[in-house]
């Protein structure tokens, strides 16, 4: 079973790797709300174990956003508060389940195979966390297919780089949005593309010349990346208006 460990803890997350790796589980590690929502949203997991205080984008946060691409994903939150309130957030926010630190694992492996045994029982439900609507997008002319790794302008493919694909993917991820700059160097790394992972470590003037590459490629396309002083990038439809 495949597995996302949302949790920014290093010691807890080490250990929980470990731990869950013994009992059978693959699980990779996002140490942010950012990297988490980008995995979520774009590889497929039997499963995610969200922590709730994560930094640069909460877990209430990306687990409302991957919601909207991935209904049927399985996902635990864990967090440090055990407030009524705090618990019907999270379950309100899209949570399966919910549960409090410090824990046992034997309860945390539990509850995970309960969550995986219920969504396999869903009709239908082949594989909990592959959704259509996570693998393509359609925005102006461009019509972006993740799972083919194709991205065509009126059916014309664009001849991408494995990080300008990867920006691409990112900044439609989060249309409507502002992606910052750490967003886009942690998707990067977060990149398994053995041409990506090659290539120098990104900078601040890195990003901005793949920005400038991926404008001149879109060009025709009816999008435009907006640059939003201070703050980051933002895709949107040409005549969208916007910052």
């Amino acid at each position: 079973m495949r597995l996302l460990l949302a949790e920014d803890d290093a010691i807890l997350a080490d250990a929980l790797v470990t731990q869950l790796a013994q009992v059978g589980f693959s699980v990779e590690h996002a140490p942010n709300g950012a990297v988490a929502e980008y995995l979520m949203l774009r590889h497929d997991f039997d499963a995610a174990v969200l922590d709730i205080g994560l930094p640069l984008v909460d877990g209430l946060t990306v687990l409302k956003r991957v919601r909207l691409g991935k209904p049927a994903l399985p996902v635990l939150v864990l967090t440090a508060l055990d407030g009524l309130d705090d618990r019907v957030a999270g379950l309100n926010a899209g949570a399966d389940d919910y549960l409090t630190k410090p824990f046992d694992f034997a309860e945390l492996e539990a509850r995970l195979r309960a969550l995986l045994r219920r969504a396999s029982a869903r009709p239908g439900s082949s594989s909990p966390s592959g959704q259509l609507a996570a693998d393509q997008a359609s925005l102006g002319r461009l019509v972006f297919d993740r799972q083919a790794r194709r991205a065509t302008v009126d059916g014309a493919a664009l001849e991408l780089s494995p990080r300008e694909w990867t920006l691409l993917d990112l900044l439609l991820g989060q249309r409507e949005r502002v992606v910052q700059k750490g967003q886009i160097t942690q998707a990067w790394h977060a990149d398994r593309s053995d041409a990506a992972a090659g290539e120098v470590t990104a900078t601040p003037g890195m990003i901005e010349v793949y920005i400038h590459r991926l404008r001149r490629k879109l060009e025709g396309s009816g999008l435009v990346i907006r640059t939003v002083r201070g703050l980051g990038y933002l895709l949107e439809a040409e005549d969208g208006g916007g910052p």
